[in-house]
Formats: C-alpha cells, structure tokens, sequence
C-alpha cells in the first residue's frame, strides 16, 4: 500500500515509524514530513497542509490507497472531505466531526446530549455578558477561546481581573477565530489521564492510557505547554477506567454525532479529570496527542496500517488491542524561549549516537537539516523515547538518552514520570 501521512512533528515521525513496520507497506511520503521521518520515506516540503486541493492532487497524483491525518488544522479545515470527494481513502474525521475539537462550545453541547460527565460550562459572544457571568462564579477560572488556538487559547487562574481580562482578549479576537466565542467553565481537580480510541463510525477500540506533562517546569509549574514529556502504562488508575470511558464517553459520543448525520472514523482524544466525584472530560481530540502517540505507539503489538484502514472502511477487528509488556517513557527536549519565544537555528548533536541505543528511539518535532549538518526549528526539538520492563527502567535510560543530546538553551524537565 502506498501511504500519504499529513504532518511534521514529532507525533507523525512516530506514526510514519509505526506505519513503516507494516507488511503491507510499499511507499510511505509525508507532507511536510521532518528530517527524522525523511529515513523513512519521502519528505514533500512547501505545501499547506490546509490547502485540500493541493493534498488532493497530491494524493491522485502519487496513487495513494490511504490519507492519514496527523495534526488538528487540516481536519479541521475539511481534507479528509476533500479526499473522501476525491475518491481517496482517508483516516481521520470529517470537518463536521473534527468540530469536537475545533469548537469548544459544539463538544460541550454534544457531551450534554450524550450524558457525558464534564465541567459545567457556558459560551459568551458578548464581552460584557461574559465579565459578569465571572462575577457569579469561584475561582479558579477556566476561560478558553472556543476554537482551534494550539495551546494558547486557554487561561487557568484565581485573579479575576486576570481572567475578565482574557475573556475579553477572546471575543476581541486576540486569537482570531478561535476567539469570537469564549467558553467559561468550573474547575476541574484531579489527575489527569489520556484515554485514545480508535473510531470506525460506529465503534471504538481503546488504546492503553497514557499521562502527559503540560507544563514547562518540574513540579508542575511554569506556563502551560504542548507537552514536555508522558509515559506509559499508568498504573494508579481505576482498573475499569478505559472500559468506563468507552461505553460512557465514546460510545455515547459517537451515537449522538450519528443522530446527526456525522460517521466519526479517526482517532478520537479523551482528556480525563479523575475528580472526588468520578472521571470527568476535559477536553476533546479528533487526532493522537503529542507525546502521548510515541510512547503508544512504542507500545502497541498490533500492525497500524491495517488497523487504520479497517477505521477508515467502517470495520474494526473485535477484541481489545495487543500491547507488549514494557513500559515507555518520553522525555521532550525544547528550546530556549519555549512556550513564548524559542530560539531556532541552533546546532544539534548527539542524535546518531542515541538512535545507536539499545531500545531508544529518537522523534523528531522542530528540527531542519541544513548543509552543516541538523539545527533547532521550533519549540519542542526532540523526543526521546525509551522502553524498559518499567516505567522506572525506561525512565532512567530515556534520561541517559537525553543527556547525550546537545543544543544550546536545551531545556527538559527532570521529574517525567517521577514516582
């Protein structure tokens, strides 16, 4: 099969990676792809990933048999419509589905249909509404723009000089349109946990939890980030969580989508709060998180290809998925500056001699390869990814990868995975 894979960080260098391991594969390009995923196939630069006629044209003019879907901004932007319009088979939600993702306000009305537990919440196109709906409410505030704002658009705080004022940045269009609704709800105190499912349109197998690290420094502190580490299997969770999350989140999800005429096919994300008074959402996906997809996908005993192509033809196999028995952990590797401001053009050593160890693979997220060799391109630089019979196996030898990488203003947390 000749597979396009849409993205270039370091989720879709650790699909493209997975994808690679499966017999069925005979090319594998990506668009735009990164230098890690460049050992694996072609790397085809200078196209928008949103632009739906151009990843048409070039899925028809490369005979591709299937589309993945990586990152939130071309679903949302209707390719995988597109695609289906075309006749070429795709993975991933339709611009409608992906709405769980691309409108906060839409996936709290659909989990209020669905019975699904999350925060109470409410949605505000007007400024003024919105200041004294916060009056009425306790701290802390959680006030996010309702669109896709890639990890900018939400503000957690116990001012609410701080959190009026964000309300208003929101509707004033500080976060173009994302922003012109803001969605204000109740605080949501617990553990966090990342439950993923794989969707056919109609049924949804889980993938095993896994937990990330969204701030920026250890103990949890400094602002909020894409991601600055994650591991897994997480072992302090209720022994029916994934089970509980199927049949009273996803399952009831997608029943309501379809009331509306929506076939969710494609992965779909369930941020989980363990509160006092059960689990509750936070938040949906419609794509694997990042860096949730490496340490999964190190994990996972089954072949992606074929699993994702039942997906996406309406059919999944019965019985839960196969996973090897170790454990994996990730440890993200940024730059200066990151989350605000990251320096890029720095010189990157080390990578070749960490992928020469012994269960540890390296993902790239913000990297380029320039004639002097491989240079820093963004905020999340590298992942590195070890597996062991333990988390604290994997643990250690994911910190021993990471300290043979070098970069100026290189900056991780040390506590990923911490018990």
């Amino acid at each position: 099969m000749r597979v396009l894979l849409v993205g270039g960080g370091g989720r879709e260098h650790a699909l493209g990676w997975k994808l690679a391991q499966s017999h069925t594969i005979t090319d594998l390009i990506a668009v735009p792809g990164n230098p890690g995923f460049a050992q694996l196939g072609a790397c085809i630069p200078g196209i928008d990933i949103k632009d739906t006629e151009a990843i048409v044209d070039l899925a028809l003019a490369n005979a591709i048999d299937l589309v993945v879907i990586g990152p939130e901004a071309p679903l949302a932007a209707g390719v995988v419509d597109a695609l289906t319009e075309a006749g070429v088979r795709a993975y991933g939600p339709t611009k409608t589905g992906a709405r769980l993702e691309s409108s906060k306000a839409f996936a709290k009305e659909i989990m209020r249909r669905a019975g699904v537990p999350t925060a109470n919440s409410r949605a505000f196109t007007d400024v003024d509404e919105a200041i004294d709906y916060l009056e009425t409410v306790k701290p802390p505030y959680v006030v996010k723009a309702d669109g896709l704002a890639y990890g900018k658009g939400v503000l957690v705080t116990e001012d609410l000089i701080a959190a009026q004022g964000w309300a208003r940045l929101c509707i004033s269009g500080e976060f173009g349109e994302a922003g012109s609704t803001v969605v204000i709800e109740d605080h949501l105190a617990g553990q966090e946990v990342s439950v993923f499912a794989i969707c056919d349109g109609t049924r949804a197998v889980a993938l095993e939890p896994a937990r990330d690290y969204k701030r920026h420094l250890d103990g949890g502190r400094g602002p909020n980030t894409g991601g600055m580490g994650c591991y897994s299997p997480v072992t302090d969770l209720p022994d029916d969580l994934v089970d509980r999350t199927i049949t009273q989140v996803i399952d009831p999800v997608l029943a309501t989508l379809a009331e509306d005429g929506i076939e969710y096919r494609g992965f779909l994300y369930a941020g989980l709060v363990l509160t006092d008074e059960g689990p509750k959402v936070l938040e949906f996906n419609c794509r694997l998180g990042d860096p949730e997809t490496q340490v999964l996908l190190s994990r996972l005993n089954e072949d992606l290809l074929e699993l994702l192509v039942s997906a996406a033809e309406g059919y999944m196999p019965d019985g839960p998925l196969q996973w090897y028995d170790r454990a994996a952990v990730d440890v993200v590797l940024t730059a200066a500056g990151y989350p605000d401001n990251p320096e890029v053009g720095r010189a990157i050593s080390g990578v070749n001699e960490v992928n020469s160890i012994p269960n540890v693979q390296v993902f790239h997220a913000n990297t380029k390869r320039t004639p002097d060799g491989l240079i820093t391109a963004g905020g999340r630089v590298l992942n590195i990814v070890a597996t062991g019979q333990t988390v604290p196996e994997a643990r250690a030898l994911a910190y021993e990868a990471a300290s043979h990488i070098h970069f100026g203003g290189i900056h991780f947390r040390r506590d990923v995975a911490q018990s």
